[in-house]
């Protein structure tokens, strides 16, 4: 078994033994190589000062790039791939890169603090080929906070040095090969001990029955896969993790499988991968999707990891169970199958017995006769967290509802479905009069409470429009219009 974190930083090996497996990427930079122009801010994978880019195999002899936020990225995910830093970043001739010129022309930098993270932020925009327009710019850079300077510089300096964008590093191919001498294919294992000297183990499986086997073992475990959420608990709440296992080195659960009926995605599957999937589904789903807080966390970010957390505010949840989406669980060779809205039991709580663990999440396709649409409402467009999400999909043959399913986050203790208010709309003609009975029933649903995010009178106000906005976006006509009503006139 390996027990050694082996990788590149920059271009150089590094191999490390008996660092605490809960120390971050970030604190390694700074404390250990002494590299202090990655910066913290916020420590919860918010601002973006952070920034740096992991690069790894492709698989097809190259390497493939994404931008992390190193805050709350841990070090044992570091094994068999390539750190860079903004110390890492120059031109062709050990100057400027292109990406630091552009901000020093445009003046993109004030104070300096966010300056590094931007720097990364843009630069895996030049590794990869994206972010060329300035819509899809701004939708990049969403993850990187400044506080002083303006977007205004930043996005033209972007837009200047990202033009053709796609450049790679060089040397791909040999940093490639070079990785994977890094790795050896065994499940990592771990131990270390934290800042305050408590004891922790860490294991990475190889396969899915090495993970099955190993959480059987240690069923008190914390999974973690994009650590966006269990990196919180490290950065802010001091929490010490006797044992941990990561997940996202089993090749079955990155696997996405699709046919005409069904989506399946694998547990790991990232946000951003699963992203184009769901968009394909619905573009409320792509939608959803792009203001799903940021590219660096949707590039951490896992599919199962969103929905196994049992949060009451998560964004998925409540469009996959609009759509009737199942989990599959596993508990050593045992799996069975269960209805995503009865996995949430309670706040907290949720329908998997020890050792058992989300293998993949099954997304139910869209039918002719579906109608469906999928809308979150937050105090910041980007970057914030729901105070109310609705998804609704309703079956309509002819000019009446057959079947209705409607879900809604942040207005319960978990993502629920609002059954009084779907039997209001089963049966009857897909027309105003309905909906608005629908959206009264709703009360009769849910008792939502008041936090910083919204009182309770306007979550269940907010959650009755947004059921009306659903029935306004699929209404075949306008009033009195016979003009098709487009989604982009409601935004």
């Amino acid at each position: 078994m390996g027990r050694q974190i082996r990788f590149l930083l920059g271009d150089e090996e590094r191999c490390l033994e008996g660092n605490a497996p809960s120390q971050t990427v970030l604190r390694y930079l700074r404390e250990s190589e002494r590299l202090t122009g990655t910066k913290e801010g916020c420590a919860e994978g918010d601002c973006g000062a952070c920034t740096v880019v992991l690069g790894e195999p492709d698989g097809k002899g190259g390497m493939a790039y994404r931008a992390v936020n190193s805050c709350i990225q841990c070090m044992p995910g570091l094994h068999g791939r390539q750190l860079l830093a903004v110390e890492h970043v120059k031109g062709p001739d050990g100057g400027l890169h292109p990406v630091q010129r552009a901000l020093v022309d445009h003046h993109g930098s004030q104070c300096g603090f966010c300056t590094p993270g931007f720097v990364m932020q843009l630069y895996a925009a030049w590794l990869t080929g994206e972010a060329k327009t300035r819509g899809a710019l701004k939708d990049w850079l969403a993850g990187n906070l400044c506080r002083c300077t303006g977007y205004g510089p930043i996005v033209e300096a972007g837009l200047e040095a990202l033009g053709e964008g796609g450049h790679g590093r060089g040397g791909e191919a040999e940093t490639a090969r070079r990785l994977a001498a890094l790795d050896n294919g065994a499940m990592l294992r771990l131990s270390g001990r934290d800042a305050e000297g408590r004891e922790q183990r860490f294991f990475a499986p190889r396969s899915l029955e090495e993970l099955a086997v190993t959480y059987w073992g240690y069923p008190n475990a914390v999974l973690v896969a994009g650590a966006t959420d269990v990196g919180l608990w490290i950065t802010k709440e001091h929490r010490h993790l006797p044992v941990v296992i990561d997940i996202t080195r089993v090749p079955e659960l990155a696997q996405m499988k699709e046919s005409e009926t069904r989506l399946e995605l694998g547990a790991t599957v990232s946000l951003a991968r699963a992203a184009e999937r769901l968009f394909a589904i619905h573009e409320d789903l792509g939608e959803l999707m792009r203001r799903f807080a940021s590219v660096q966390i949707r590039n951490c970010g896992t599919v199962g990891g969103n929905v196994a957390n049992a949060s009451p505010i998560g964004d998925l949840p409540p469009a996959f169970i609009a759509l009737g989406a199942e989990l599959v669980l596993r508990r050593r060779e045992e799996t069975r199958r269960v209805e995503l809205e009865d996995y949430f039991l309670d706040y907290g709580r949720q329908d998997r017995a020890a050792g058992e663990f989300v293998e993949k999440v099954v997304v139910k396709k869209l039918g002719p006769a579906s109608r469906f649409g999928a809308y979150k409402l937050s105090k910041r467009f980007d970057q914030d967290i729901s105070a109310v999400m609705g998804a609704f999909r309703v079956e309509v043959e002819g000019e009446n509802i057959t079947a209705a399913r409607l879900a809604f986050g942040g207005m319960a203790a978990t993502p629920k479905r609002a059954k009084a208010a779907e039997a209001a709309l089963i049966g009857q003609p897909f027309a105003e009069a309905t909906f608005r009975r629908a959206g009264q029933a709703l009360c009769h649903d849910f008792s939502p409470i008041d936090d910083m995010r919204a009182s309770a009178r306007y979550r269940l106000l907010a959650a009755e429009n947004l059921l009306m906005r659903f029935f306004l976006a699929n209404a075949p006509t306008r009033q009195g219009g016979g003009v098709p009503l487009r989604l982009s006139e409601l935004a």
